[in-house]
């Protein structure tokens, strides 16, 4: 739903003048790499491509101590790998091991098979895929239970799985939390309307209003469309988008000047995936949890609010529960401030989940 943003500003990332802005690139990304080596005597550092769902799909799995609680994210976009995150979340590795997956049709993956090679894009289709995952990465890790963080559209399938599967999950995480209604709350659509028409942006606003007023009719292109103008009319978002999202990628160890452009076809091409979803119902699907829940929202997300997700918290019932707001921050909270999330992950969910004794299997 961001790939309009990620494309431009991948594009003007990539039209700086190439002595300087590579030069720069490539002393940075050093720095990133020196910073995310392991090197401690109990810890992993594996990534590599693992058959899932009948595809070779991305897997890392990094951390200092394997004793250390497993922590299996789901990404948002949809097609958006939180994976060029590394170095902004290294220090998540020390207390943690974490699990990134490139789903199919995101970056690695992508850039595995093409887009020919992904097979089907739906919600159902990854959903299958995230059971085999967490599944895999229990085998390979030893680990009974994992905890699950989902982060932006990724918590679309999280919370659904947490309800489903609380034996492989010792704890649900959700961030950017999506919390489908159906339709019934429209406040990102009026709030969108008010941005538009404050900053004169006509063109925009004619577009947006021209829309069904039932955004369970729009297209899949409507919806992305619309989350586009959602986070380039606030000035917090675009700002993450450009400094934190692309940034992050530009400057990532892990990933080369081609990846700029699949991160951002990857994206493009999921956006059906979005199709499944418009009808879902959180509150009609069940507000009781038998795994511990947290959700941990910035406080000035527009895209996924934090009045919506903690109205839908306050009515869920599970063993243990926490909710907080990450300061002065929109979407993307947990990379715009890693620290302070990293802070109430130990002090708020580390405490409940007890760490698994990982095997030596290869990934």
């Amino acid at each position: 739903m961001i790939a309009t943003i990620a494309a431009t500003s991948a594009a003007v990332l990539l039209a700086a003048p190439a002595v300087g802005a590579l030069g720069h690139r490539a002393i940075k990304r050093s720095r990133n790499a020196s910073l995310m080596k392991i090197d401690t005597p109990n810890g992993i550092d594996e990534q590599g491509f693992v058959s899932i769902g009948g595809i070779d799909q991305w897997i890392s799995v990094r951390g200092e101590d394997l004793a250390n609680p497993v922590v299996l994210e789901l990404h948002g976009g949809p097609g958006a790998s939180t994976a060029i995150f590394g170095p902004r979340t290294r220090s998540w590795e020390k207390h943690f091991t974490i699990v990134r997956w490139d789903m199919r049709g995101a970056l690695k993956t992508l850039g595995r098979s093409g887009p020919e090679g992904q097979g089907e894009l739906t919600f159902d289709r990854i959903y299958a895929d995230a059971i085999e995952v967490t599944d895999h990465v229990r085998v390979r890790l030893g680990a009974e239970k994992i905890v699950l963080l989902g982060q932006s559209y990724g918590s679309a399938f999280g919370l659904r799985l947490a309800r489903e599967f609380p034996e492989r999950y010792s704890a649900y995480v959700g961030t950017d939390q999506n919390i489908h209604d159906a339709g019934r709350d429209d406040s990102v659509h009026q709030a969108l309307l008010t941005r538009l028409r404050t900053t004169g942006k006509r063109k925009e606003l004619a577009a947006v209003e021209a829309l069904d007023p039932d955004e369970r009719q729009w297209t899949a292109r409507q919806r992305a469309m619309h989350a586009k103008l959602v986070a380039t009319s606030d000035p917090l978002t675009l700002d993450t988008m450009k400094k934190v999202v692309m940034g992050s990628l530009w400057f990532s160890p892990l990933h080369s000047l081609r990846e700029l452009g699949r991160f951002v076809k990857g994206m493009a091409i999921s956006e059906q995936i979005t199709e499944a979803t418009t009808g879902f119902d959180d509150w009609a699907e069940g507000t009781k949890f038998e795994l511990p829940l947290f959700i941990f929202q910035g406080d000035k997300d527009v895209l996924t609010p934090p009045e919506l997700a903690r109205r839908f918290f306050d009515d869920v019932q599970a063993p243990v529960k926490g909710f907080a707001l990450i300061e002065d921050c929109s979407h993307f909270a947990a990379f715009r401030r890693p620290e302070r999330f990293l802070e109430l992950l130990l002090t708020r969910v580390r405490p409940v989940v007890a760490a698994e004794p990982a095997g030596t299997a290869g990934i």
